[in-house]
């Protein structure tokens, strides 16, 4: 049995999945309830819990998924109508899809945007809005240095990167060199040799051959803390 608040909040909340597939804020939520605050908000979506009408996904934030709806129209107290209890018809309307708004991709340690340093593993991760990425499988190193600030590429940056092995003249690569350390570069081909292309005029190219470098990824996009 939900209270009226309860069933008002989770038929927004399935509304809103079906409309945009993101979850609703919770400033959203406390607005379409006209409740006085997010706390009123946090003890409706604890109760959902509890009672297994929603589940919140881990490692996202605003990350809800609809697990069985109350009856439409019956206001507080409605009968509840589990996943059981639904018509087998190929015309049923599919439980909302959850929200995938910001998602966590492993961060590995910093990478030089000047002299080339080692690229160091580590199992922390970072919450990036989904909206940065596309797709493929990503990841995301800190940045250091100053040699890509004409790029807006600044010390201290994240660099979001979408794993790949290739990539075309001009575009900003992560570039691992002799196997050993890797660097953020403008990927340039002249000639037989490659080229990395600072974007600040203290900074000189780079020029490797061909089997001294392995592209590890492209850059996807930047996230800045202030």
């Amino acid at each position: 049995m939900l209270t009226r608040k309860q069933h008002e909040l989770i038929c927004f909340i399935a509304d809103r999945l079906n409309e945009t597939g993101v979850s609703p804020s919770f400033e959203e939520m406390k607005e379409a309830l006209d409740l006085k605050s997010k706390s009123g908000v946090h003890r409706l979506i604890s109760a959902l819990e509890e009672r297994e009408f929603i589940r919140r996904l881990p490692n996202r934030a605003r990350a809800l998924e609809v697990l069985k709806m109350p009856e439409r129209g019956g206001g507080a107290n409605a009968a509840v109508k589990g996943p059981a209890a639904a018509p087998a018809s190929s015309s049923s309307s599919p439980l909302p899809q959850p929200a995938n708004d910001v998602i966590e991709i492993p961060l590995h340690g910093r990478i030089a945007a000047g002299t080339p340093i080692e690229a160091l593993e580590g199992a922390s991760m970072l919450p990036v809005p989904a909206a940065l990425l596309g797709s493929g499988e990503h990841y995301a190193l800190e940045v250091a240095g100053d040699s890509m600030v004409e790029a807006g590429i600044l010390d201290g940056d994240y660099a979001l990167i979408r794993r790949t092995e290739t990539a075309r003249d001009g575009e900003i690569v992560v570039a691992l060199i002799d196997d050993a350390e890797a660097t953020l570069k403008y990927f340039r081909k002249e000639g037989a040799m490659i080229r990395l292309d600072p974007a600040n005029r203290d900074y000189n190219p780079q020029r490797y051959r061909p089997d001294q470098v392995r592209v590890q990824g492209k850059l996807a996009g930047l996230l800045r803390r202030y």
